[in-house]
């Protein structure tokens, strides 16, 4: 009895001792999924880099103003000044506002109704104020450069959002997931949210190509950094917007580094546009391209516009050959977690 409990152990022992052998042999166990990061890819320092030796040498290469010339990043003293100011002021309203909704995440609780009303609020005051200005002194509206400058991005913004939105669906493979009111497939608060966003883009890049353009003496070398500067400003806002907006869960690409790299200068393109003829809205010593009034604004906004669909379409044919999709409708409301139709 005693030899067959020490054969019994000894064959426990045995099997313990494969079954430790096994173990060691076996593959581990796969480790779990890394975390997708939102950060920018390493190649962006370079980009970057490249951007500010080519800036450092045009500025290098400038020659000092006319004596008696003025440098300035606002615009002389005026109503568009006080316009611009007024835009800058506000953008710490706005870009405070969004911080606190996107640090604390209260958009987890947002539905489309507090979507719409929380960007149509942040839009609101831009376009009421020239409204209350307007009507302050019986001039006209198309006479006051606020009312202009807010018809310019009001219109251009809503083509943006209308048709150009659609190009990033199909070549980025980006979406909006956020419960939402839709419009031709894109979230109404979108459109919104557009036009308090392109308010103080092209106010910030009036500065800088106003000091350019009053900084240094006229000719083809600062012809070339005005040029240069437009592109370096087109391609830095669209990055830094794809950036501020990286934790936000319920607006993304499928290739993120894609969407930094690649995306930045398609979205930049909008810019290369909009920004030169933003600037020479009421601009002092510039040929004005949007003729009197409102109406002349209203083309000088559809024809940059249409400018940016071919540039557009071009880019999407020749970079990236993805077919242009578009199946939105014109009223739809989606849940959170879905995008719409297109």
């Amino acid at each position: 009895r005693g030899e067959g409990v020490g054969i019994a152990g000894r064959n426990a022992l045995a099997q313990h001792m494969l079954n430790a052998i096994a173990s060691l042999l076996s593959s581990p166990p796969p480790p779990p999924p890394q975390p997708v990061s939102k950060l920018p890819p390493f190649e962006q320092l370079y980009i970057f880099a490249a951007l500010i030796a080519g800036l450092l040498l045009l500025l290098a290469a400038q020659r000092p103003p006319p004596k008696g010339t003025v440098a300035r990043w606002l615009p002389a003293p005026g109503e568009k000044r006080v316009y611009e100011t007024w835009v800058l002021w506000y953008s710490i309203v706005w870009m405070g506002a969004f911080g606190v909704i996107i640090a604390l995440e209260l958009y987890e609780e947002f539905t489309a109704a507090t979507y719409f009303l929380v960007c149509g609020g942040l839009a609101a005051p831009l376009v009421l104020r020239e409204l209350a200005r307007g009507g302050a002194d019986g001039r006209p509206l198309g006479e006051r450069h606020g009312a202009r400058a807010q018809l310019w991005i009001a219109i251009f913004g809503f083509i943006g959002n209308y048709w150009y939105t659609h190009y990033f669906y199909c070549v980025l493979r980006a979406r909006y997931t956020v419960p939402a009111w839709r419009l031709n497939d894109v979230p109404i608060c979108m459109y919104l949210a557009t036009h308090f966003y392109f308010s103080s883009y092209h106010v910030f890049a009036n500065l800088a190509l106003r000091r350019v353009a009053t900084g240094f003496a006229p000719g083809n070398l600062r012809t070339a950094l005005f040029a240069y500067v437009v592109c370096a400003l087109s391609y830095a806002t669209a990055f830094m917007e794809t950036l501020t907006i990286s934790h936000f869960p319920y607006y993304d690409f499928e290739d993120r580094h894609m969407a930094y790299t690649l995306g930045s200068a398609f979205y930049g393109i909008y810019f290369l546009v909009s920004f030169p003829v933003y600037y020479a809205l009421d601009e002092p010593g510039n040929t004005p391209l949007e003729g009197t009034g409102l109406r002349g604004v209203a083309l000088s906004s559809l024809g940059a516009g249409m400018l940016v669909l071919l540039l557009l379409d071009l880019t999407r044919l020749a970079a990236a050959g993805a077919p242009l999709t578009i199946g939105g409708k014109l009223w739809e409301v989606t849940p959170k977690g879905l995008a719409g139709s297109a």
